[in-house]
């Protein structure tokens, strides 16, 4: 590496799709997702869930404000799809539920997959969801989820919150690009 670290590797190269609790280690160790993140997330998950409704609704809200995000709730008449909405609203606040009990198994890491892929690869109009605005939603999510914990938390609390969903987003941001590269082996 030149700096005089010696790269980590937790075996041979593999693709992520394969092996997702594996991916997901590797992630978490690279973004230093450690124990203690953990137990913030989990500590700070009444708060999300309180928030769910919310939360869920000022993104939505959010993607309503831009035609690059709202063309994927419109219906064929061009308004939005109040059904669509609904499911989608239903959606992101099972992925906070999921998210929030931080519990990394083998069966969350395939559920995850499966939402970059229904993100990424989208066969009916207007098509896949752009990464771009994947990367986007994540943002948003934790700016939104850093607010929540500003508003209603001490400062040293709200500080690993934030800290701590913050890797758990850039974690799972790493999984959902997946959908949008070639499947290459990681090492």
């Amino acid at each position: 590496m030149g700096d005089g670290v010696a790269p980590t590797s937790s075996g041979p190269s593999y693709l992520p799709g394969t092996d997702m609790p594996r991916f997901l280690r590797d992630m978490m160790q690279f973004v230093g997702l450690a124990d203690d993140d953990l137990a913030a997330i989990r500590r700070s998950a009444p708060l999300v869930l309180r928030h769910e409704r919310s939360l869920t609704s000022a993104l939505y809200d959010h993607f309503l404000k831009f035609s690059r995000s709202a063309q994927f709730f419109l219906g064929e008449d061009g308004a939005v799809d109040d059904a669509r909405l609904e499911r989608r609203k239903h959606s992101l606040g099972r992925w906070l539920r999921e998210s929030a009990e931080a519990a990394l198994t083998q069966e969350f890491s395939y559920y995850l997959l499966s939402v970059a892929l229904a993100h990424g690869h989208r066969g009916q109009p207007p098509g896949a969801i752009p990464p771009h605005l994947m990367i986007g939603a994540m943002s948003l999510t934790q700016t939104a989820l850093a607010s929540v914990f500003a508003g209603e938390l001490g400062a040293a609390d709200a500080a690993a919150a934030s800290t701590a969903w913050n890797k758990l987003l850039l974690v799972q941001l790493s999984v959902f690009m997946l959908a949008y590269l070639p499947p290459r082996p990681v090492a």
